[in-house]
């Protein structure tokens, strides 16, 4: 019976029933220890069970309540994926309905299968989220979670991430976890508190404690159930027991004696059992017989109520039990116990984790069993634990070269898994070791990933050119290359510069950062034939992304924008997200998801935008890329400037830090002009210096923003410098990479600036050719004000409408109204501006698009699930939500309908 939960109660029976309904959801317990956690798990669990059984329910119809539970064990928190194997042990033969990499991933985990090959921890979790769905076909799923906070970290991550992308499966995830020692961004939280006098009453005469001593056991108890027993359970035997220790302490005292009054072999076969941890029977059994001691002395232990033995498990009632009896041993006894369940162990992982509790100095044995252990945790993607591993090889080896490589190859690792400092740390710790030319590169890219992923890109890049020479070697080349690309997204010329120089000193100068350092003194005209030299090499050419650091194949997405070929930018962006989704490369998807927004935007194409970089924050969000998260604003920021949208954008602005708000601020100038504040528009940024700055997407489209504003505030001469940039640059663009919208452009700003009409037609003409409508559009507005200005009405009305419906299909409300105006100008009979078209695509949310576009084109739920990373159960939900918006009810109609 629980006492003073019902609030609680209450809100995990709704969150049940709404799994029953086959809606999804997620919560996190959180409370000290002995508040009550396992309690109330234990009381859903039996709760749930008893009334499929009241109503009769057998599995037969598919719909009983499934259970799947895992309990977090603190000596298990360094071994990867402990917790995974405990949770899915039961249904591995569920596997096989699930696409291959993601089974594969899974038997990795639960060792049935070999290594996972592909460097994207989230993988598991995807493949997690997708089994729990799968599971749920069959009715009803309840998963718990206790003692949250002893996870190992590969095991929290993946359930973190299915929790998260959990929606219309008919799962309940129930964590329960205390107060310090577990986090779940994105879940909801239920704080359990102490038991108020009233409930702690009820408790204890429950107990058949007398009034007259209640109140004091309460005041030492403070509301806390575990202690409100073991302290009745103590005055039983020491009525005058007086201890001023906090209550978690005073709990923990009072196991200890317990466990102090136990016979001695009891005591060990306890210490085996908390040493060992999982409960596995057979394993304690073998130690035990090592250390001469065996079943039968658990007998009192049992008697006590401190241990249960059930179906081959052994169990604590409390964790705070096992680890009283573990901390209660002395050291010589704790080694002893570790070193037989070492020997007893069959499984390699669990061997290594009892040989680590044994060396308590150097053993280069010992040592090369922990760095095997890690090298198995890193093919399976448990990155945290590889790097734990090796950490501890190194610490123990008497190898100085080997040390120095397991420390670079934990640090490596730590950053994989997201842990910054702790990767710098062991970086720099093998740095001071080694003068190996390799593990110096590979300590000098991983500092320099650090510090690029805490924000700083200029830092790295020069990072990486502190530990290279005058010129490049084959081990230095690729440094060299990724201080470029460093450099070169920080805006940083001085470094591309170095870079290139060095590179071209020892021979090993690419099309790539000759390409870039062009562009840093302002050479488009060679600079931009080197980009599109090596932009061609990465269409056509072998595929090198494996072999690519990071930052060099994002900054190869870039090349088409700063090229202005926006069709080959395309591409390329939607060939890395078909490539980061089939590789279920979910940690690098974000950045991919970005750029190919960024292009989806300059294509008109704003609806795909949003629901490309929609994901692309979702992910970000779930996998903890907080740089990614805040750079990702200036697609929204686009957008919303020419839909005239200027909360959004200054909340935007507002969400970025100042740093990184470039991209922002461009689409401020935008807005500034469609909204007619042209001085704002023009004194808004000034123009880049030469450098990578000059070469963004973002600040290319804002010359002519700013071209425009000048004109109309009649000072064409404050244009003159970003005007003659932005012309020097789209004519460097010659042969394949040329760019008609781009010429067309510099022709509308000289017609603006000398009023000369065949400039516009001339622009039109090459606007024909293709991209940017929201750039043609513009170049028709401006051509037929003039033509109207001009007296040439039906003229002006011809390329207006067409202007117009350009605007109403990019819903750009500011230049919907300026061309409607002109259009009543000149003599079109509108009584208003027209109404917005009713574009089916607009319909839906960012979710639905994608995946009713993806349904159209043919593909099976499931398969749609694996490329979104979402559940089968979740993308039905979206279609079924999608079809009465579109007016269809079935897939088969769905390839009559134009959602372009």
């Amino acid at each position: 019976m629980l006492y003073g939960r019902t609030t609680e109660q209450e809100r995990l029976a709704k969150l049940v029933a709404g799994a029953r309904a086959g809606c999804s959801g997620a919560l996190l317990v959180r409370g000290e220890a002995g508040i009550g956690k396992t309690a109330l798990l234990d009381w859903l669990a039996e709760t749930e069970t008893r009334a499929d059984a009241d109503s009769g329910t057998d599995g037969t119809d598919g719909r009983e309540l499934r259970i799947l539970r895992v309990t977090g064990v603190e000596p298990e928190a360094d071994l990867a994926f402990g917790g995974l194997v405990q949770l899915l042990w039961p249904v591995q033969d569920r596997l096989s309905a699930l696409p291959e990499p993601q089974a594969a991933a899974l038997r990795a985990v639960l060792g049935t299968g070999g290594e996972q090959r592909g460097p994207d921890r989230f993988l598991t979790g995807l493949a997690v989220l997708t089994v729990l769905a799968d599971l749920a076909e069959d009715g009803p799923l309840l998963c718990l979670v206790d003692d949250a906070q002893w996870l190992d970290q590969a095991t929290a991550e993946a359930l973190l991430f299915a929790a998260r992308r959990l929606a219309a499966e008919g799962v309940a995830i129930v964590l329960a976890g205390r107060d310090d020692g577990f986090t779940a961004p994105g879940i909801p939280e239920l704080q359990l508190s102490r038991l108020n006098f009233e409930d702690s009453s009820r408790l204890l005469a429950d107990r058949g404690r007398a009034p007259a001593l209640r109140s004091q056991i309460i005041t030492e108890s403070a509301g806390n159930p575990l202690a409100l027993i073991e302290f009745d359970a103590a005055r039983r035997d020491r009525p005058h027991q007086h201890a001023p220790l906090p209550v978690a302490d005073r709990v923990f005292s009072a196991f200890r004696s317990q466990i102090g009054k136990l016979p001695e072999r009891t005591r060990l076969m306890m210490l085996i059992a908390a040493a060992e941890g999982r409960g596995d029977l057979p394993l304690l059994l073998r130690a035990s017989e090592l250390l001469g001691v065996g079943i039968g002395d658990l007998e009192e232990a049992e008697r006590t109520g401190l241990m249960y033995v059930m179906d081959g498990t052994v169990t604590f009632r409390h964790p705070l039990i096992a680890s009283a009896t573990y901390q209660g041993s002395v050291l010589a006894r704790r080694i002893a116990v570790h070193r037989a369940l070492a020997e007893a162990a069959a499984d390699p992982d669990c061997r290594a984790r009892h040989l680590l509790a044994v060396a308590t100095g150097p053993d280069p044995e010992v040592a090369q069993e922990l760095a095997a252990a890690a090298g198995r945790a890193r093919g399976r993607t448990a990155y945290a634990a590889a790097s734990g591993l090796y950490g501890h090889a190194a610490r123990i080896t008497t190898d100085h070269h080997q040390r120095a490589s397991w420390l670079a190859d934990a640090a490596a690792l730590a950053l994989a898994a997201g842990h910054a400092a702790q990767a710098d740390r062991l970086a720099q710790e093998a740095d001071e070791l080694t003068d190996d030319p390799a593990v110096g590169a590979q300590v000098a890219s991983v500092r320099a990933a650090v510090v690029f992923e805490l924000g700083d890109q200029s830092e790295a890049a020069h990072g990486l050119l502190a530990r290279v020479g005058d010129a490049a070697t084959p081990e230095t080349a690729g440094l060299l290359r990724t201080a470029a690309a460093y450099g070169w997204l920080a805006g940083d010329a001085d470094a591309v510069r170095a870079a290139a120089g060095r590179l071209a000193a020892g021979g090993c100068a690419d099309a790539l950062v000759e390409g870039l350092d062009r562009l840093c003194e302002d050479d488009a005209e060679h600079g931009l034939p080197l980009l599109a030299r090596f932009l061609a090499g990465r269409l056509d050419g072998p595929d090198t992304r494996d072999a690519d650091e990071q930052a060099v194949r994002m900054l190869a997405l870039t090349c088409g924008m700063i090229l202005g070929d926006d069709e080959a930018a395309l591409d390329l962006a939607s060939a890395e997200v078909r490539w980061c989704r089939s590789q279920a490369l979910i940690g690098e998807l974000p950045y991919a998801l970005d750029v190919l927004a960024q292009n989806q935007v300059l294509a008109g194409r704003h609806r795909d935008a949003e629901a490309a970089v929609t994901e692309a924050e979702e992910i970000a969000r779930d996998t903890g890329m907080r740089q990614r998260l805040v750079r990702l604003g200036a697609v929204h920021a686009r957008i919303a400037a020419i839909k005239g949208d200027a909360q959004r954008v200054r909340e935007l602005a507002d969400a970025t830090p100042a740093a990184l708000r470039t991209g922002v601020d461009c689409a401020r100038v935008l807005l500034d002009l469609g909204l007619g504040d042209f001085d704002a528009a023009l004194t808004r940024l000034d123009p880049p210096p030469p450098g990578p700055d000059r070469y963004t997407w973002l600040s290319l489209s804002t010359a002519a923003d700013q071209v425009e504003a000048a004109v109309r505030l009649g000072r064409p001469e404050r244009a003159e410098e970003a005007l003659r940039h932005f012309e020097s640059w789209a004519q460097a663009g010659t042969g394949a990479a040329a760019a008609p919208w781009a010429q067309a452009v510099v022709l509308r700003c000289r017609a603006l600036l000398s009023d000369r009409p065949e400039e516009f037609t001339r622009a039109l003409h090459l606007h024909e050719k293709g991209g940017r409508p929201f750039e043609r559009a513009r170049t028709e507005l401006l051509y037929g004000e003039w033509l109207r200005r001009a007296r040439r009405r039906n003229e002006a009305r011809g390329v207006l409408r067409s202007a117009l419906a350009t605007f109403e299909r990019l819903q750009a409300e500011p230049w919907m109204r300026r061309a409607g105006a002109e259009l009543q100008a000149a003599g079109e009979h509108l009584v208003t501006a027209r109404m917005l078209a009713d574009n089916l695509i607009d319909r839906l949310t960012p979710q639905e698009l994608q995946v009713v576009r993806l349904a159209k084109d043919g593909s099976s739920s499931r398969e749609i699930a694996a490329q979104l990373f979402l559940s089968p159960r979740t993308v039905e939900h979206h279609l079924y939500k999608a079809y009465p918006k579109l007016g269809v009810g079935s897939r088969q109609e769905l390839v009559l309908l134009d959602l372009t």
